[in-house]
């Protein structure tokens, strides 16, 4: 059973999320907090967030360093971050910039 979150309150959208990350998928134009409630919880969740705000994407790659394959164009700030949990995670960055490369060499 398929159940709508666009009527539901953001509280309840923030529950729905917590307790299944991908949930945030039957959500159209969720807040922040959503947002982050769904990655804080599932960081691979990061998935269905069309336009995740650096925070989300920082709060992902916190949650799990992987989740940087999902982020299209992460900043600077967001591909260090990856690159700090794990070097790993250059590989995984389409375009990554001079100081994440450097950081991963490190």
């Amino acid at each position: 059973m398929i159940v709508a979150l666009n009527d539901r309150s953001e509280a309840e959208q923030i529950a729905a999320v917590k307790d299944y990350g991908h949930a945030i998928k039957r959500i159209h134009n969720p807040t922040e907090a959503v947002q982050l409630a769904a990655v804080r919880g599932h960081a691979n969740s990061i998935f269905y967030i069309a336009n995740p705000t650096e925070a989300v994407q920082l709060a992902a790659v916190r949650g799990n360093w992987l989740a940087i394959q999902h982020i299209k164009d992460p900043s600077e700030a967001v591909q260090l971050e990856a690159i700090k949990r794990d070097r790993a995670a250059l590989v995984l960055i389409s375009n990554p910039t001079q100081a994440a490369r450097l950081a991963a060499a490190a």
